[in-house]
């Protein structure tokens, strides 16, 4: 019983440890005179995907593969059909023609590219299927060119929305990034213990778990920063803010995870891999379906519902 309190309790715990690391490394970073941009780019940026990436770190170095993986794969999934129908509905969300042309056919890129790298039995006859190290280390080459590329939009003033990056002193600042980066590690490590033993408990496969409850937990602050967005029809932070993040779950995070130790893959998570393709390729059409580059509100009742129509699929097949 106490395991699944501390599960729960566990996502609070790496939501709001999260939320100090950034607004105490802002606020030092503002201090020591670095701008707004460069904060932008790696502390907040860090920030909002933390919850993946302590969740992955710790599945990862403990050989829960399937919950790593499945973790990443559902949040991309829920990021675009669940967050962003949600978000388009309170809000039809516009987005700018850098979006729709680099940024989600990036995103749909990262996708294919994890479908190649962690299917070596279809593709190469080899006995073995997974995500290795070599691939972790191409999958942060592919993180550094996004790097690039955003730090290059950022030097021509394009897309930027800078939010107001509060100060405080510098004892505060210690305190609240030694607070989130605890908050972070146990909340981290409570989630990883606690879906194994509900995996273990209903007989379920981890890879469930993974993909339903933990990735929408971890997700929850780009629900929040997107919802929000959305609702103050602020559509650049709402569809940035996911695409952004999908990319950099991908490249960043499974590649991290990847090195610290490789991740077997089963076959059977194809489905999902899929799905995480076809969620992007829908990003991409509803943006030229009805009004151009417009995520509509009944489009995002159609994404909602289709997320609703797979999670249902996935509990009655996993």
């Amino acid at each position: 019983m106490i395991t699944y309190i501390l599960f729960i309790i566990g996502f609070f715990l790496l939501i709001k440890g999260a939320d100090l690391l950034v607004d105490g490394s802002a606020s030092i970073a503002k201090k020591l005179k670095i701008s707004s941009i460069v904060i932008g780019l790696t502390i907040v940026a860090f920030g909002t995907s933390a919850p993946e990436f302590i969740v992955n770190i710790f599945a990862s170095a403990q050989g829960n593969s399937e919950i790593a993986i499945g973790n990443i794969l559902g949040s991309n999934i829920a990021n675009i059909l669940l967050i962003l129908g949600i978000s388009a509905i309170i809000y039809p969300i516009t987005a700018k023609k850098n979006t729709v042309l680099k940024e989600i056919p990036l995103s749909l890129l990262a996708a294919v590219v994890l479908g190649l790298m962690a299917n070596d039995m279809i593709i190469d006859g080899a006995g073995f299927s997974g995500i290795t190290r070599i691939d972790g280390f191409i999958l942060l080459s592919f993180f550094i060119i996004f790097l690039y590329y955003v730090f290059g939009i950022t030097k021509s003033g394009e897309d930027i929305v800078e939010g107001e990056i509060k100060v405080f002193s510098y004892s505060k600042s210690l305190l609240f990034i030694i607070f989130g980066l605890a908050g972070l590690v146990v909340g981290g490590k409570w989630i990883v213990d606690g879906a194994v033993k509900i995996a273990e408990f209903f007989n379920i496969s981890q890879s469930l778990i993974g993909l339903t409850i933990v990735a929408v937990g971890t997700s929850l602050p780009e629900l929040a920063t997107s919802a929000i967005a959305a609702y103050k029809k602020q559509s650049d932070i709402a569809i940035g803010n996911i695409v952004g993040s999908n990319i950099f779950n991908i490249f960043w995070i499974l590649g991290v995870s990847a090195i610290i130790r490789p991740l077997p893959f089963n076959t059977s998570s194809n489905g999902d891999i899929a799905m995480t393709i076809f969620a992007s390729i829908v990003l991409f059409l509803v943006m030229f379906i009805g009004k151009k580059r417009v995520i509509e509100r009944w489009q995002g009742v159609f994404m909602v519902t289709t997320y609703i129509g797979y999670v249902v699929f996935l509990v009655l097949t996993k």
